[in-house]
């Protein structure tokens, strides 16, 4: 074989014994990452904010539960129920619901922002302005909740009040909250024992803003 006829040959091969691209060893094809799903509010601050969005409203309410009857004359029974969202200064943080009944301005519903969860407490006073005997009683929420409902059951220094000023049926309470906006605004309170309480406000309507409650600034 000649050298010209070696030469062809040497081409010929390297031409057709190169190695073809192994697919496996191929850089994979890239794809970006499907980006964070957005931040989602937990329950209790959806709830706060449906509640704060209602600041400056008062709404009529209505008795839906009270249970079991009783002998004794009802304070609720027979009189205007008006809720008044105001006190929301730092809303985020705290809104003030005084609750009417009739003439008496002594009720407000306090809810709070905690570290944990939401806390409502209910502020009691006389018509002079002086807290009541038996005040600022609540509890703390014990778990999540929904947007729509919270429930704060009997903390242990409402349980001591309750009980040193002779309610211990009231060591068993557990309040709570719902909210469905535009439509209604519910209070709540049960016990074990087949106690049940509700008031539902109609949000649908907003009616005249009542007078302070006893024992409040014009803002608080």
């Amino acid at each position: 074989m000649n050298r010209i006829h070696m030469l062809a040959l040497v081409a010929l091969c390297a031409a057709g014994c190169r190695a073809e691209p192994d697919a496996r060893s191929a850089a994979p094809e890239r794809f970006d990452a499907a980006p964070p799903p957005a931040s989602v509010a937990e329950p209790r601050d959806q709830f706060l904010a449906s509640l704060r969005s209602l600041c400056g409203q008062a709404y009529a309410g209505r008795i839906t539960a009270n249970q079991p009857a009783s002998a004794a004359p009802d304070p609720f029974e027979g009189k205007a129920l008006v809720m008044h969202v105001r006190g929301c200064d730092a809303p985020e943080r705290e809104i003030r619901v005084p609750f009417h009944v009739g003439a008496d301005r002594s009720r407000t519903w306090v809810l709070t922002r905690t570290g944990g969860g939401l806390r409502l407490k209910h502020d009691h006073r006389h018509e002079d302005g002086s807290p009541d005997v038996v005040t600022m009683y609540g509890g703390d929420t014990a778990d999540a909740g929904t947007a729509q409902r919270q429930a704060f059951p009997v903390d242990a220094e409402s349980m001591a009040m309750f009980e040193r000023e002779g309610l211990a049926a009231s060591v068993t309470n557990t309040w709570a909250m719902e909210l469905v906006p535009g439509k209604t605004f519910v209070y709540e309170l049960s016990r074990p024992g087949g106690r049940l309480f509700r008031v539902e406000f109609d949000l649908a309507n907003p009616v005249a803003v009542p007078p302070a409650p006893w024992g409040s600034d014009a803002g608080g």
